[in-house]
């Protein structure tokens, strides 16, 4: 058996958390691999709208046990406030959802960490979603962190205390006004990590390895998306964790030749949260139609993401990091009635044409070159079969597998799950 992966393609928020719950009725096991609660993975079903943060996306199936790896980061305050959203349901998650011991915690001063940070940097901000995440991160490198087998041991407060400790120095440091009752937050922060600790810890190498011998099949689960990629992403304006198809070996301790089926996901347009590069945003009226149509807000932070044309260029250099073997499109919904498409095909890169993702995509450096495509009239959503499309529709999807030489085998046509359409 292999473990096949399933990774956002662009800059996060393509819509990966429906396709693993669409996916998961053919896996035993659905693995998160990195990242924290700093992005939200939404599923809707039966009239009903779900955004999970750290939980794995197979949650609410009922025979898929769901695997917290070592290469996420925890918040108990927030991972509490998941289960009480998933009570009301009366999900058995505690035989269904485990944790990595190796997974490291999320401080309450972590997250304050993340704020005096963010606010030094004045208009050089790299848009935090502060949630704790790249203090995290740092104190995981550092060797300094707290993991979620520390909360095990009788004196893991003793080590809790030093850390804090640390924490407010650096804060005072930095100089900022960062306003807050730690005393306050460390209540609720300990009362979660009681109610954390009434879930199963375990060895997450080990089970998911014994997994694969037993032929069990397993789905890796990524947050974000490839261009946040720490080393490969549009650095500094990236998240703290490997975002790529690499990530998932060292998230959750598989090794690289049992990794199977890679599937991209990825939108018929693009967006993204933040601060950072983005050649082909839309500034126009053009733009805002798709932000409202599309619904583009973040399913965590409620932030406005920016939208702008396919960008084909890092897409294609998204695929080949990644290792993609095959696609799904997603919101292809969201581009009916616009009466022309454009997509972005190579770039003006500093007196060159070029088609591959350089090291420097800021506006000065980089001014896309588009195709234009007819658009299409027909609405998407109520449709069942590939054989329903529009001519238009099927030009665009021909054309950007073309492009990527790689088959786009789903394409999303609204956001439940039974929108889905196999081609």
């Amino acid at each position: 058996m292999a473990v096949d992966l399933l990774l956002g393609l662009q800059w996060g928020d393509e819509g990966k958390g429906k396709i693993v719950d669409v996916l998961t009725t053919k896996y035993n096991i659905i693995a998160r691999f990195q990242g924290g609660p700093n992005a939200g993975h939404t599923l809707e079903f039966d009239g009903i709208k779900h955004v999970l943060r750290t939980i794995p996306s197979g949650i609410f199936r009922k025979d898929s046990m769901n695997v917290i790896g070592n290469g996420v980061v925890i918040d108990p305050v927030v991972f509490v406030q998941e289960l009480e959203g998933l009570d009301k349901f009366n999900l058995d998650y505690k035989s269904k959802l485990i944790i990595s011991r190796k997974a490291h915690v999320i401080l309450p001063t972590h997250r304050l960490l993340d704020a005096a940070s963010e606010t030094s940097k004045g208009k050089a901000k790299i848009g935090s979603t502060l949630k704790g995440i790249g203090p995290t991160y740092m104190d995981k490198t550092g060797r300094n962190g707290i993991r979620i087998g520390d909360l095990e041991l009788d004196n893991w407060k003793d080590k809790y205390r030093a850390l804090a400790n640390k924490h407010e120095g650096m804060i005072a440091f930095y100089d900022v006004k960062v306003q807050y009752n730690l005393a306050e937050m460390e209540a609720e922060f300990f009362a979660a990590v009681e109610r954390l600790k009434e879930l199963q810890f375990i060895d997450s190498e080990e089970y998911l390895n014994q997994a694969l011998k037993d032929g069990k099949s397993i789905l890796a689960e990524g947050a974000q998306g490839s261009l946040l990629d720490i080393d490969f992403g549009t650095y500094p304006f990236v998240t703290s964790s490997n975002t790529t198809a690499s990530g998932a070996c060292t998230g959750l301790g598989v090794p690289p030749n049992k990794i199977g089926e890679v599937f991209g996901i990825f939108k018929a347009y693009t967006t993204r949260v933040g601060s950072g590069p983005f050649p082909t945003e839309l500034f126009d009226q053009v733009g805002e139609d798709m932000a409202r149509i599309g619904h583009e807000f973040g399913a965590v932070t409620g932030r406005a993401r920016r939208c702008g044309w396919l960008d084909l260029v890092a897409l294609r250099y998204a695929c080949q990091v990644n290792g993609v073997t095959q696609l799904s499109m997603m919101k292809g919904d969201v581009l009916s009635g616009f009466t022309s498409l454009k997509v972005c095909t190579a770039y003006h890169y500093k007196g060159k044409e070029i088609k591959h993702f350089p090291f420097n995509i800021e506006a000065e450096n980089v001014t896309p070159i588009y195709t234009e495509f007819k658009g299409w009239k027909a609405d998407l959503t109520k449709m069942t079969e590939a054989s329903q499309f529009p001519k238009e529709l099927n030009d665009y999807i021909d054309f950007l597998e073309k492009e990527l030489e790689l088959p786009i085998t789903i394409v999303s046509v609204g956001p439940d799950r039974t929108q889905t359409i196999n081609r």
